[in-house]
């Protein structure tokens, strides 16, 4: 039998405190081995606990949730879920800056604040941090301007695929002309998205279209936070719009974004094999059919297998495919089905994938 998952609880509200830990404690595939009432309580208590996961409240004296989860990375990285009543879809700044940080995910505590209220959404908080228990964390080296490196720490999974492996065999591969970038990602994307992003300069010279699975109401702050950070304009597809150069296009929620037979976008609300709506497979092989060898495909970080088949439409069509490498991923899961099928031309470091799309851009 697994030994269940260790979780280090960050809570200033005692009654907070009672009942999260209850909640967490109800599943017997977890274990919450120790509380804290502050981010500078928990860094010495990382140490002597070794928790799998850290939960930890936003709003707090001494250390708030923001400045440990810096601290956090630095010294003792591990995923980092927020449990906070400062990290609603309207709080766009908080849940973005905690996500830059290193944090992985967010769990807005409810609005009432009731113990009836946290029950309801108890099967939720115990999913998510099953989920963190097996992903990837790096330790953050800070710089100014931001993160300069991440050291891989060695996750609980270890795919063991030499990289030598994944290389399409194509007599053309340096002769792509790109027209379309499009980018799929999902468990850890909105770091990867920035990493990506932010280098692009302000003249580059073709629209880039971004799938990525994000919770309900959070996909507004996603775009104004990305738009914030780099020097092109974000926004969401508008319907029957032509993608322009130097724009990078979401889907709008719960709908797929395609292209018609002129180019132009179009949503769609069809369920796809992935199981997710918007799904990077179905805006994957629109483009492919429609751009051919001008697509470009960039599979980053996630769970799931969305985006695997949507690669290799764009492979066949000819056009450039990119995934993510495991060391730089928080979930290996999308990049690694990817490339299982032989849908992936180059496996990079997330660092390293703005530089080549460029160097093939000649920007």
């Amino acid at each position: 039998m697994l030994s269940p998952i260790k979780v280090l609880l960050v809570e200033d509200s005692p009654v907070a405190t009672i009942v999260l830990k209850r909640i967490l404690d109800a599943s017997p595939e977890i274990q919450v081995v120790g509380t804290a009432s502050n981010g500078l309580e928990a860094l010495e208590l990382i140490p002597k606990l070794q928790p799998e996961v850290i939960c930890t409240d936003l709003n707090m004296a001494q250390m708030n949730g923001l400045e440990f989860t810096r601290e956090v990375m630095k010294k003792y990285p591990r995923p980092i879920l927020i449990i906070s009543a400062s990290v609603q879809a309207k709080d766009t700044q908080n849940v973005f800056e905690l996500m830059k940080a290193g944090a992985l995910d967010i769990f807005p505590k409810p609005i009432g604040g009731l113990a009836s209220d946290y029950d309801r959404l108890g099967n939720e908080l115990i999913a998510k941090v099953k989920v963190l228990s097996g992903v990837k964390v790096f330790t953050r080296h800070q710089r100014l301007g931001g993160i300069e490196t991440a050291e891989h720490r060695p996750s609980k999974k270890n795919y063991q695929l030499p990289i030598h492996n994944y290389q399409l065999s194509s007599k053309n591969l340096n002769s792509h002309t790109i027209k379309l970038l499009a980018v799929g990602a999902s468990t850890g994307g909105p770091q990867a998205l920035h990493s990506i992003i932010s280098k692009f300069p302000a003249n580059l010279p073709v629209p880039v279209i971004c799938i990525q699975h994000i919770s309900e109401g959070f996909l507004q702050g996603l775009v104004e936070w990305l738009g914030f950070e780099s020097k092109l304009p974000v926004k969401i597809a508008g319907f029957g719009e032509w993608p322009q150069a130097g724009i990078v296009y979401f889907p709008p929620e719960k709908r797929h974004l395609e292209l018609d037979a002129q180019g132009r976008f179009i949503y769609s609300e069809a369920a796809s094999e992935a199981g997710h709506c918007p799904s990077v497979t179905v805006t994957f092989k629109s483009v492919a059919s429609f751009y051919g060898r001008g697509a470009a495909g960039v599979l980053l970080t996630g769970m799931g297998r969305d985006g695997a088949e949507g690669m290799l439409a764009i492979a066949r069509a000819g056009g450039l495919t990119i995934a993510q490498s495991e060391a730089s991923c928080v979930v290996f899961g999308m990049p690694k089905e990817a490339i299982a099928l032989g849908a992936v031309q180059h496996v990079l470091p997330v660092s390293a994938i703005a530089p080549l799309l460029l160097a093939k851009l000649k920007v």
